[in-house]
């Protein structure tokens, strides 16, 4: 299937070109045939002469429904340009195409209707040399009669060499079924109809629905009046959900693959048309099938950042246009470059911002995101539309490679600070370091930390013997070379002065592992513990206080809370008589 909209001025015989190619109704409503005018989409489909199908999305032509137009026309790859012989090119003829051209519509073709009232040469050369202006470039015309049915062979002949020029569709992608129609049908609840441009949808599956945070699921497909389990792009799809309210979404909602859409109220867009200095403050986006108020903010000569009415799920590259619904003017296309930009709120910062968006082409660049951005998540790439093919630095972390060769550079420098200024302590709390960094997660704290740095104890600095300042070690070295061969003989209080170990130094030697602190000024080397269990374990089971004070060669101000130690780390357990036994 492929799908094409019409458009044109009102009253060309849109709707009757579509009835005559279809043998269908396109337009729903009754009011619709009674004024004999289209006012909102209609839908139709047919089989051509190769065997595919052609599915028509048939749009209003008069003024006051170019918001329903430009929402059939928004997700539709061709279109159908129909003129009236009678008639030739009308302002709706020139509004109709200015919206192609804005939303870089390339594929199409003009019929001349009416022929059977006017020579239709005058009014197809007109409009093939205005459409060659534009982004559908030089497009065939045919020249038919919805009446007679005259020309309706080439018309279909040509139809099908539109389809057989389409690129192929994308199936893999993730979905953004833009919404176009929304109702209850009796006994199945809620279906919406939209046009399928990339991926496929199966029965079964989860979606997003733009705008709430909140899971919906497919309970049917139909594809042209069939059910079906499956549906790829492109193609008109109609989609039954399940348990989801007919006011919960309409048109300009959209279905998404979940996880895969940056949802946002700003975005910076590349404009082609009207002036960017020229633009009125106010505005309404059209993309897919939605229409949003939005407040534009000149910031280059072509670059503006609109804030949204709503938030939109848009991606970098999306195609859109801005409409002054008061003048019933198209002011020109936008092309979206950033989906996530920065604030705006430092002196100078809508000029600088104005350089950097000068040099984006609004194609997905992941190396210039991350020159950008510096550090980002996996997943917000994603959803701006961005592909990922790098590893990531920490977690789901990208980094700019240079910004984190600097941060590397960086952490040596602020651990060496954090040293100077604070001799005692065993490295810099990992936390102070993320915030000295100014780094959102404390994961890229540990994955810059690079030998001699180590992470310890939730501080980062220098590893073995080189995590204690100068003086501290050294006085635990003092300590080691006195009392190694009595390792359970504390020195007394004034002989920690005389090494040099006051409460700060003790405090730092003990989060560094140099000390073990029994209790207030009652220290011992580090392996005191383990070599204690050994020695304990030799004595008869259960033992006294008594029988380890002696077996440990030392004194009750250190036996004491050493077995009180022990028994809380279960390494002794001390039994109703205060005796104790060695566990394992």
């Amino acid at each position: 299937m492929f799908v094409v909209a019409t458009a044109g001025h009102v009253d060309h015989g849109k709707s009757t070109l579509v009835r005559a190619l279809t043998g269908m109704e396109p337009d729903r409503w009754a009011e619709e045939r009674r004024r004999g005018m289209t006012i909102d989409l209609g839908f139709a489909w047919t089989t051509l002469p190769s065997g595919g199908t052609v599915a028509f999305v048939d749009v209003p032509g008069h003024e006051r429904f170019v918001p329903n137009m430009l929402a059939g026309v928004g997700p539709v790859p061709a279109a159908l340009i129909v003129v009236a012989a009678d008639e030739g090119w009308m302002p709706q003829s020139a509004e109709h195409l200015a919206a192609l051209d804005a939303l870089g519509v390339a594929y199409g073709l003009v019929a001349v209707t009416r022929a059977d009232l006017a020579e239709p040469g005058p009014a197809m050369a007109r409009a093939q040399a205005e459409i060659a202006a534009t982004s559908l470039g030089t497009v065939p015309a045919v020249a038919v009669s919805g009446l007679t049915g005259a020309g309706l062979p080439e018309l279909r002949a040509a139809l099908d060499r539109l389809a057989a020029g389409l690129p192929a569709p994308v199936v893999d992608d993730p979905v953004r079924l833009w919404v176009d129609r929304s109702f209850t049908v009796r006994g199945s609840g809620t279906v919406v109809t939209g046009t399928l441009g990339v991926g496929r949808l199966r029965v079964g599956d989860e979606l997003e629905l733009a705008g709430a945070d909140e899971p919906v699921r497919v309970r049917g497909l139909h594809s042209l009046g069939e059910a079906r389990p499956e549906v790829t792009a492109v193609a008109r799809v109609a989609v039954n959900l399940r348990g989801t309210p007919r006011d919960r979404l309409g048109r300009g909602d959209a279905l998404l693959t979940p996880g895969r859409f940056h949802r946002t109220d700003v975005v910076d867009v590349r404009l082609t048309g009207d002036p960017a200095a020229d633009l009125p403050a106010t505005l309404t986006l059209h993309v897919g099938s939605a229409a949003v108020p939005a407040r534009v903010r000149p910031l280059g000569p072509d670059t503006v950042r609109l804030r949204l009415a709503r938030p939109l799920p848009l991606l970098v590259g999306d195609r859109a246009l801005l409409r002054d619904p008061g003048r019933h003017h198209v002011t020109g296309g936008v092309r979206v470059l950033d989906v996530a930009p920065p604030p705006l709120a430092r002196r100078g910062a809508a000029v600088a911002r104005a350089q950097v968006l000068a040099e984006l082409d609004g194609r997905p660049d992941l190396a210039g995101e991350l020159r950008r951005r510096r550090l980002v998540r996996v997943g917000a790439l994603i959803r701006m539309g961005v592909p990922v093919d790098v590893t990531a630095v920490a977690g789901d972390w990208l980094a700019d490679p240079a910004h984190w060769r600097r941060l590397g550079e960086q952490v040596t420098e602020e651990v060496a600070r954090y040293a100077r200024e604070h001799p005692l302590e065993p490295g810099m709390p990992v936390d102070a370091l993320r915030q000295r960094l100014a780094l959102p997660d404390r994961v890229l704290v540990e994955a810059l930390v690079r030998p001699p740095l180590r992470v310890h104890a939730g501080r980062v600095g220098a590893a073995g013997a080189d995590a204690l300042p100068e003086p501290v070690a050294r006085a635990v070295q003092r300590v080691r070379a006195e009392y190694g061969d009595r390792p359970f003989r504390a020195p007394e209080a004034d002989r920690l002065v005389d090494l040099g170990l006051g409460p700060r130094e003790i405090g730092a030697a003990v989060r560094a592992g140099a000390l073990l602190r029994l209790a207030d000024n009652v220290v011992l080397l580090p392996d005191a513990l383990d070599d204690a269990v050994r020695v304990l374990a030799g004595l008869p089971q259960p033992f006294t206080l008594s029988a380890a004070r002696q077996a440990l060669d030392t004194t009750r101000r250190v036996a004491v809370p050493l077995l009180e130690l022990l028994d809380r780390r279960g390494a002794t357990r001390r039994l109703p008589d205060d005796a104790r036994i060695v566990v394992g």
